[in-house]
């Protein structure tokens, strides 16, 4: 009877735990304002979308390689795209006017808290698949078709994309500060 009651308590546990899994309730939590973030972005964004030389060119593809990214690898893609802006558009952005340069460099800091926060629990939680891979190399790969200052400049405008896709796949927020489950 224990053998049983035992062999019932674990498969129950088991049972518990996959569905937690599927169900995305091992989520990392970032702590993030989101309202802070779109505000930085808009008292740059007409500045850096005015030295864009490309207008008719998305890095981002407006969310199309965005779109079908599944709740599972919501965490990989946020990653990547964090990483992507990060190692690549702040470092490759040379920005003259500095009110521009700080509120680049706020963003920045968001982005690095953010990716932080990722590394605690990305090893345990944050796996790839074939089409979260894909999706971010599509991005990387239309940011290396433009010279380096322009794709910056570029990628830096279309923030606002990334923002909205972080507010799509983020739901559970308040107004205030954004608890972001990845």
């Amino acid at each position: 009877m224990k053998v049983q009651s035992a062999f019932l308590w674990i498969l129950g546990t088991l049972l518990i735990l996959s569905l937690g899994q599927s169900l995305g309730l091992r989520r990392c939590l970032i702590s993030v304002d989101m309202r802070h973030l779109e505000r930085s972005f808009q008292e740059i964004k007409r500045t850096l979308q005015n030295k864009d030389v490309f207008q008719n060119v998305t890095i981002l593809s407006t969310l199309q390689s965005l779109q079908g990214i599944k709740p599972i690898d919501v965490c990989c893609v946020t990653r990547n795209l964090l990483a992507f802006y990060m190692d690549k558009v702040f470092k490759d952005h040379q920005e003259p006017n500095p009110q521009i340069r700080r509120q680049i460099s706020s963003i920045a800091n968001s982005f690095l808290h953010m990716q932080k926060t990722l590394q605690q629990c990305e090893q345990r939680w944050c796996h790839c698949s074939q089409e979260a891979t894909n999706a971010t190399s599509i991005i990387q790969d239309n940011y290396d078709q433009l010279e380096v200052r322009a794709a910056a400049i570029k990628s830096l405008g279309e923030l606002d994309i990334f923002l909205a896709w972080i507010n799509k796949n983020h739901q559970e927020t308040s107004h205030a500060l954004h608890q972001v489950p990845v």
